[in-house]
């Protein structure tokens, strides 16, 4: 076999993992954002200002925000409980160090300060979890498109064949969920403002840069012959056509039917995907083509990308509802505890829900797209948020207890609606500055999202041509991944410590 048949035998015939498993690795992000957090108020806490080194504030997020998740899906995977456990336990210390050694003078009974902490008021315009969620969906989708081509990567977190949920289907839906919910339609820029055809307009322009990543992929796989794995998209078919594709349907979706109403929409669009895979011939045609396995036409050669579609556009409209949820206004901390329970009720249901439809309707499929994939996506990424939000209560009530520490890309506290114009105008930039402060690569990467999955693409193709990825040794494969990492990273710090944003469409 040539190495392009043995790697591309390498992330075939896979079937996912346990829906425990993939659920259990969900904590280990947000806990290392919280970590990162409480460890910048500790050095507040004993220096009496915050860490404003740029080097030492990179080497700080990258140790802690993105090196243990490569441990975790490499040299861990077997503990999959355990680097959540031990950051955990290192966050507990560190927040009890902190809580005892608080000054005296802002001391006050533990009850008093949970009262004071519901009633404290928040920038309702700025949702720290939703940029935490959609950068970390990145990064995480960064790493496993690389380390899914070494052997320590476990072959159950890769994408499963046919049936199955490995880590990396998660992060196709939970990609297309992170765009639904800053989508124009959710932010309301221009949406409210502008005609519907010229918003339609603007979208439809707005997708060139997806379809020109797209060809240019498609482009560069097939003259070089790089290893592809044709029953995930197609033969021509890839994620930045089904990007593109999704967004401009669920445009036009939109500008029909009323955007409170995208769950409905969502609803039917998954329901009767489903039904028509289950009473027709074309569960049969997805997975086999015309029965001999062939792909003969586009149409053929594309099915998987191309009737994948429906079950991601309905992740988007129904993720869409959730951004405008989220995006309600709400200016206190007890508002946001109340919207976490919603959310988990929410997500209990949908369990229950892709409980029936796997014993009822078919299991989960990425390839396919169907209804229990598409609500095992929502679950998740619902979950996943949840625990980004209970991260920044968590470093919003610590930062209440040291006055003065700041954590960037985090909640800071507001003035009441009912304080005085001087005061509110003060209360507001506290954010902003911080965030101008700090040099933080959460920021970093939000600022240049598509920049840095793009640059993760070419650094990914660039590692696999120049490495026998396939008998790499351990040492060299976590070495390999952190410089990958690191580089990819630095490019976004540098861009974002200039104030670069290449963003041109």
């Amino acid at each position: 076999m040539s190495q392009k048949q043995l790697k591309e035998a390498f992330i075939s015939n896979l079937n996912g993992t346990s829906l425990l498993e993939v659920s259990l690795g969900l904590p280990l992000a947000p806990l290392c954002l919280l970590c990162r957090g409480l460890l910048l108020i500790l050095y507040y806490l004993h220096n009496g200002k915050p860490l404003s080194s740029r080097k030492y504030s990179l080497l700080l997020d990258f140790v802690v925000l993105v090196s243990p998740l490569l441990f975790s899906c490499t040299v861990l995977s077997p503990v999959v409980f355990f680097p959540p456990s031990i950051i955990a336990a290192i966050c507990a210390g560190i927040f009890s160090k902190i809580y005892s050694q608080r000054k005296h003078d802002t001391r006050a009974p533990f009850r008093q300060i949970v009262k004071d902490f519901q009633k404290t008021y928040l920038d309702s315009e700025y949702i720290p979890a939703i940029t935490a969620f959609r950068v970390y969906v990145n990064v995480l989708t960064s790493i496993g498109i690389l380390a899914v081509d070494f052997p320590q990567f476990p072959r159950r977190y890769a994408k499963a064949e046919t049936y199955g949920t490995g880590v990396m289907d998660l992060g196709v839906g939970a990609f297309i969920f992170g765009n639904a919910l800053v989508c124009p339609e959710v932010r309301q820029k221009s949406y409210v403002t502008q005609p519907k055809f010229s918003h339609l307009a603007k979208q439809v322009f707005s997708i060139w840069p997806l379809i020109f990543l797209g060809v240019g992929r498609l482009l560069s796989v097939k003259s070089i012959e790089y290893h592809e794995h044709t029953s995930e998209y197609g033969v021509h078919w890839n994620f930045f056509f089904t990007l593109a594709f999704v967004r401009l349907a669920a445009s036009l979706l939109l500008a029909i039917i009323p955007k409170n109403k995208s769950w409905i929409v969502a609803m039917n669009l998954a329901v009767l995907y489903q039904l028509i895979l289950n009473i027709t011939p074309l569960k049969t045609f997805v997975l086999h083509g015309n029965g001999k396995d062939t792909r003969v036409g586009f149409f053929s050669a594309n099915r998987e990308g191309l009737l994948s579609l429906f079950g991601y556009l309905a992740i988007y409209m129904a993720s869409v509802q959730v951004g405008l949820y989220l995006m309600k206004r709400r200016n206190s901390v007890k508002d946001w505890m109340e919207a976490v329970c919603f959310l988990l009720l929410t997500v209990l249901v949908l369990f229950v829900l892709l409980h029936l439809s796997q014993a009822h309707a078919d299991p989960v499929s990425r390839r396919m797209a169907n209804l229990s994939y598409c609500i095992w996506v929502i679950a998740h990424c619902l979950t996943f948020f949840v625990f980004f939000v209970v991260t920044d209560l968590v470093l919003l009530f610590t930062k209440l207890l040291v006055k003065g520490s700041s954590v960037p890309s985090c909640w800071s506290v507001a003035k009441p609606p009912n304080a005085s114009k001087k005061d509110e105008t003060e209360a507001v930039p506290i954010r902003r500055e911080s965030e101008l402060s700090h040099a933080c690569l959460i920021s970093a990467v939000n600022k240049n999202q598509l920049l840095f999955f793009l640059l993760a693409n070419v650094m990914t193709g660039i590692v696999n041509i120049t490495i026998d990825t396939i008998h790499s040794k351990t040492a060299f494969t976590l070495c390999i991944l952190h410089l990958y990492m690191f580089f990819n990273c630095l490019i976004m710090y540098t861009l974002h410590a200039k104030n670069i944003v290449l963003k041109f469409w």
